[in-house]
Formats: C-alpha cells, sequence, structure tokens
C-alpha cells in the first residue's frame, strides 16, 4: 500500500450496506417499528455529510466563538437525545440530563485540554471538537441507560437507593466493557485512525488510554450527577 489511508468511495459504503440491511430487516420485523432505525440511517447520513462541510468552514475561520457555539449545541442535542428513551417526558429531565453532560463533560473536556495535550490556543477546533465530540457523546449514552433504568426501576417500586445502584451499574456497564476489550477485543476509533493515518502505534496507544480513562470519568461523574438530580426530584413529589 503507498498511502496510510484507504480512499473510501460513496459507492464501496454499499458493502457494508449489506449487513445493515439484514438488521433493518429483523429490527422491522420483531419490534414492528418501521420507522425508528430508517429514521436513524438517514440522519446519520445526513448529519455526517453536512458535518465534513461545517467541519472545513469552522477549521478555517478558527474562531473561538465559532467553536464556543458548536460545543454548545453538541450539549443541547445531546441532553435533548439522553432522555428519548423515557416513556414518562418531564421537562426538569432535560434540564437534569443537559446539566449532569456538562459538568461531567466540561471538567473532563478541561482537564484533556488544559493538563493532558495542553491546547494552543485553547480552542483549537481539529483537537477540541472531536475530544469534546466522544466525551458528550459517551455521556450522553451513560445518561440515557441511567434514566431509562432508573425509570424502570421506580416504576417497580424500587427505593431511590435500589434504583440508584442499578441504574449506575447499567449505565457503566458499555464503558467497564470498553475497558476489558480494548486492545483485546478491540482497537478503538481513535487509535486507529491514528495507526492509519501513519503515527507511531506507541504514540497512538497514549492517546487511546487519553480517551478510555476520559470516557470513564466523564460518564460516571454525569450519571452521578443526574441520578443526584432524581433524588431531589422525587422528594419534591
Amino acid at each position: 500500500m503507498n498511502s496510510s489511508i484507504y480512499n473510501i468511495s460513496l459507492p464501496d459504503l454499499l458493502w457494508v450496506m449489506i449487513p445493515v440491511a439484514a438488521v433493518v430487516v429483523i429490527y422491522m420485523r420483531w419490534t414492528q417499528d418501521r420507522v425508528t432505525i430508517m429514521y436513524a440511517l438517514f440522519r446519520m447520513l445526513l448529519q455526517l455529510m453536512l458535518i465534513g462541510y461545517v467541519l472545513i468552514y469552522i477549521f478555517a475561520s478558527d474562531s473561538p466563538y465559532l467553536v464556543v457555539l458548536v460545543l454548545s449545541v453538541m450539549l443541547v442535542a445531546a441532553s435533548i437525545i439522553a432522555m428519548r428513551p423515557l416513556q414518562r417526558q418531564h421537562r426538569s429531565n432535560y434540564l437534569y440530563a443537559f446539566a449532569s453532560i456538562f459538568i461531567g463533560g466540561a471538567i473532563t473536556l478541561f482537564l484533556v485540554a488544559f493538563g493532558v495535550v495542553e491546547l494552543d490556543p485553547w480552542y483549537e477546533p481539529r483537537f477540541l471538537i472531536p475530544i469534546a465530540g466522544m466525551i458528550f457523546a459517551n455521556s450522553m449514552n451513560a445518561v440515557s441507560i441511567s434514566a431509562e433504568r432508573f425509570e424502570n426501576e421506580i416504576l417497580r417500586e424500587s427505593s431511590y437507593r435500589e434504583a440508584r445502584a442499578i441504574s449506575y451499574k447499567a449505565a457503566l456497564i458499555p464503558i467497564i466493557n470498553a475497558l476489558f476489550a480494548v486492545g483485546l477485543v478491540s482497537l478503538p476509533g481513535m487509535m486507529t485512525g491514528q495507526i492509519l493515518s501513519g503515527v507511531d502505534p506507541l504514540i497512538a496507544v497514549r492517546y487511546q488510554i487519553m480517551v478510555m480513562l476520559m470516557i470513564l470519568g466523564s460518564g460516571g461523574i454525569s450519571v452521578a450527577i443526574y441520578l443526584s438530580f432524581l433524588k431531589r426530584n422525587i422528594q419534591e413529589r
């Protein structure tokens, strides 16, 4: 191979749609839901195609205000998506999700940006936006899992402490599984991308360690904060 990066054409992507098509058929037949998965796929394709052009503009502008705006949009979207699985939608839940993802994510992002890599300038979009995206997305998924599990436990009349323990443990299952599997079962995106682009594997490993630590820290803190908010909400009712 002459290049460290394979050039993937749009027609080439059709090959990976074969197993996806099988999943779509199974999902529709087993769940009788003919909308969600197709809508999710459509949004994924549209959003990724658009973000490619948006990132080109953001990187060229080199504006801290634009970077902050992008991070704000990411936070709002993450808090809304995180609450999607809940059966009972309350406005307070969205506020709790936003606050928990913001606090847990901002703490981790600050430490990574200023302590680990020492960004200069601090708003370096090529680093800050992708890293923030990983942190916010991970916190979003963890909060979403904990929210759905907590709701089910409360509906089963579990105590707050029991529901909190069960939902917190459930929320961290994907992250802990990733800790067990990394380097043994999987070479995650950050590490794989760097290796494909020609970076020394030992340097790529350090970056991946940073990623694994930041998703555990941000996810765990965000979920803890969210569940703490719910205790107050239950007491008020």
